[in-house]
């Protein structure tokens, strides 16, 4: 009989993040945290970075407190767009900025100047957001950043850290995606749009496909952690990416919500939709395992709740905040999670009134009243999407699969059920880790495709179901969800 093989996947969120080791034995697979820090952006002279230093002392912690395990790889996930520079000797040009850094405010209409949003589109099928890597580079162009004109090298988040263990240079095809500096019909870096920004191609690296081996970890590494025969694994570095591999669904008549921090709202398709249509309503086409793509469309998610709580200044129990949300009056107020007074507000409660103010609706006055707001403005902003999903693929779908932290969250799952009228199928909440781990074991041959990979999710995580409950109400709501503009 075969020992179990393990695997140890690195979830890195913009909030927080985790060392989960997963276990497959035959067709059961076994997760368990072995690590969870804090993840945080530093404020440096007025501008936002992550502290990559402090994110890899913490890998090789996770690493190290399970060597006795003998995992066999090592994957890593993160956020999409954000990047390191690095010079010609290897070394980190600072510490990358944050996605939610102002640099970038006003950046998109000056780089349409150089390339129409229509041609942008047509060669990389990217939904415009000030934050894709795209016009992050612009800003820098723009401020004329000396370090443009030192770098070698730009590593995607997931890819630095793979070369901080390695040594090896490389970018997994799923992250790349998101940076709107990729074609996915041509699967190349589009260089039309290198001319533009004034920088050479040769900044990118090759890329690979999810499940592919980047190599060994470097002699310095091993010994400080302790694992001898651990090889790290470009896994669907993407974290939606990740996440969407382990859908625990069969057929092709679904939808997705990966919900966290960022809601990331789609179908899955075969080749990239970069028509007019997708064009007109923002969409994304990101890549996916298996040769797949994500059209989607980033709405912001827990983000709102996360600064919300903050800017409370103390601590709250999430479960008992959405116990007592359930219990408030019902669509009173809506916001669009994706205004752009909420992108990086100093307090989100002040954000919030000055929204219902100047849309005129009733400004939450207990902490439930706020949080049912949210999580209904979710839910509404959902049903926007799957209409326009509906309008640009023509299919419409019969289930719902919410994954990731939102899946625990029972009232959001169930007002999205009533919100959209479908049924939404809950879990898993782990599904980023379950899915770089999958990956993982698809690099090492232990399952074949993505197919194999939803059946081993379907054998070993519960799902809950969440039936719909039609009221006119939420129609009611939608009316003037979609009406609104302030922001």
């Amino acid at each position: 009989m075969k020992r179990p093989r393990r695997f140890l996947a690195f979830d890195l969120g913009a909030e927080s993040g985790r060392a989960m080791l997963g276990e497959l034995d035959g067709r059961r697979l076994s997760v368990r945290e072995v690590g969870r820090f804090h993840n945080r952006m530093l404020e440096l002279n007025g501008h936002l970075f992550w502290d990559v230093w402090y994110l890899l002392h913490e890998v090789k912690e996770g690493m190290r407190a399970c060597a006795s395990e003998e995992p066999a790889s090592v994957g890593i996930d993160t956020w999409g767009v954000d990047f390191a520079l690095l010079a010609s000797d290897g070394t980190l040009l600072g510490l990358p900025y944050s996605y939610r850094d102002g640099r970038t405010a006003g950046v998109m209409p000056r780089f349409h100047r150089l390339v129409s949003r229509r041609r942008t589109y047509e060669l990389t099928g990217v939904q415009f957001l000030p934050i894709n890597t795209l016009y992050q580079l612009h800003a820098m162009r723009r401020d004329r950043s000396s370090l443009l004109d030192v770098a070698t090298d730009l590593l995607f988040m997931p890819d630095l850290f793979n070369y901080l263990l390695t040594g090896r240079k490389a970018t997994e095809f799923t992250i790349a995606t998101t940076s709107q500096l990729y074609n996915p019909a041509r699967r190349t870096w589009a260089a039309e749009l290198f001319k533009a920004l004034g920088l050479s191609k040769g900044l990118m690296q090759d890329v690979v496909q999810p499940g592919t081996e980047v190599g060994p970890l470097m002699p310095s590494v091993t010994s400080e952690v302790g694992l001898k025969r651990a090889r790290v694994v470009a896994t669907a570095s993407h974290d939606t990416a990740a996440a969407v591999a382990a859908v625990p669904a069969e057929g092709d008549s679904w939808m997705f919500i990966s919900a966290g921090t960022w809601s990331l709202v789609g179908v899955e398709t075969e080749k990239p939709i970069m028509i007019s249509a997708a064009l007109r309503h923002n969409f994304t086409n990101e890549g996916g395992v298996g040769g797949r793509f994500r059209f989607l469309k980033n709405v912001t998610g827990f983000w709102l709740l996360q600064q919300l709580v903050e800017s409370w200044g103390e601590a709250v129990e999430y479960g008992t905040l959405v116990k007592e949300a359930a219990e408030a009056g019902p669509l009173r107020t809506v916001l669009d999670p994706d205004a752009s007074c909420f992108t990086c507000p100093n307090d989100m409660g002040k954000a919030m009134a000055e929204y219902c103010r100047r849309t005129r609706q009733p400004v939450p006055r207990s902490g439930a009243e706020h949080v049912r707001c949210i999580l209904e403005s979710l839910a509404l902003k959902y049903r926007k999407v799957r209409d326009e999903l509906v309008k640009v693929t023509g299919r419409e779908p019969e289930r719902v699969h919410i994954v990731s932290g939102g899946a625990r969250n029972w009232l959001l799952c169930q007002m999205t059920a009533d919100a959209l009228g479908l049924p939404v199928y809950a879990g898993p909440s782990e599904a980023t880790a379950i899915g770089n781990i999958m990956v993982q074991a698809m690099a090492d041959g232990l399952v074949s495709s993505l197919q194999e990979v939803r059946a081993v999710v379907r054998d070993s995580c519960r799902v809950r179901v969440y039936q719909p409950r039609p009221e006119r109400s939420w129609d009611e709501a939608f009316e003037l969800c979609c009406s609104l503009k302030g922001g």
